[in-house]
């Protein structure tokens, strides 16, 4: 686990945009962040989401990190702990959910989650999962739609948004960003894991898990809507983020194991907070010589690299 470069932090903040104006924009016009090609292949799959052996196998083995990873970074946040149940009174929102595969997890946690998915079958999948455990019933609930109709009736809403492996199924990652902002509230955390666009994984995640071992159906990604860290960083602080933790993650097909490790050149898990609007303001007064000298003297990549993804969350 590392700490994001300052460099990268400095270059991002300094095109920080105003929140107001952003949100105005985006209620105005039409943008979405639904890819309806990407709707029409997870639709077909729809029915498998929780066949623990089948084309989402490493989503379910996912959870044995990544869950650990939301929960205690959030303890780390909040001195508020509650004995058996350490997310009581958070509020998030598992954008992409699916079938439900870590909306589940995060309610047993105590968690007051919202599941969505633009696929109605998703949704349906998801709910009946979840009506086998009467501890979800309360603190677990789902809704067909987008991010962007979620954003127009719940302003500053949520404590927490997880998108995992959804980012790399967007047919706009910007817009995505600017509605998290929209839904969260101040200082709220924001949760992203996806793949890097790297040779190695366009190699391992789809020439090897797609067309060679055919651990996913081949066309599940497109390499072309991968992102680097580097690039998630910017986008974030450019729109009202502070990036705290980037992670790079390793699967073994082999085993059907997640492991963290120093390299992201695969898959990454990124963890960023919500800036205060007076932070944003600041960020965006123009620095002086002295301190970009300085940054630009300082200023050393911090690049690690990561494992094999599979599918969307």
């Amino acid at each position: 686990m590392h700490l994001t470069s300052n460099s990268a932090r400095f270059i991002c903040l300094t095109e920080m945009k105003s929140s107001t104006s952003t949100t105005k924009r985006l209620f105005n016009t039409s943008h979405t962040t639904v890819d309806s090609k990407e709707m029409k292949k997870f639709q077909l799959l729809a029915h498998t989401w929780w066949d623990e052996h089948g084309v989402y196998s490493a989503l379910h083995s996912l959870n044995d990190i990544r869950v650990p990873f939301i929960r205690d970074t959030l303890l780390n946040i909040s001195s508020d702990h509650h004995l058996g149940s350490p997310l009581s009174g958070v509020k998030i929102l598992d954008v992409g959910c699916g079938g439900g595969l870590l909306s589940e997890p995060l309610g047993r946690l105590g968690a007051s989650v919202t599941g969505i998915d633009p696929l109605e079958d998703n949704i349906k999948i998801a709910e009946q999962h979840k009506s086998f455990d009467p501890v979800l019933v309360k603190g677990v609930q789902y809704k067909s739609c987008s991010l962007e109709e979620i954003a127009e009736e719940a302003t500053e809403t949520f404590d927490v948004i997880i998108a995992s492996e959804v980012v790399e199924h967007m047919v706009d990652l910007e817009t995505f960003i600017k509605y998290c902002y929209q839904v969260l509230k101040p200082e709220g955390s924001l949760f992203i894991t996806t793949i890097n666009k790297t040779q190695l994984s366009y190699i391992l995640g789809i020439v090897v898990a797609e067309r060679i071992m055919g651990i996913v159906p081949e066309g599940t990604h497109d390499w072309e809507k991968f992102i680097s860290p580097e690039e998630l960083e910017c986008l974030l602080e450019s729109n009202g983020f502070l990036v705290k933790t980037v992670n790079g993650m390793s699967y073994n097909p082999l085993w059907g194991l997640w492991s963290w490790t120093e390299n992201t050149s695969i898959n990454y898990a990124m963890h960023a907070m919500k800036c205060r609007v007076q932070e944003q303001s600041s960020s965006k007064e123009p620095p002086s010589e002295t301190h970009e000298e300085q940054h630009t003297a300082e200023a050393s990549g911090n690049t690690t690299v990561g494992g094999m993804i599979i599918g969307k969350q």
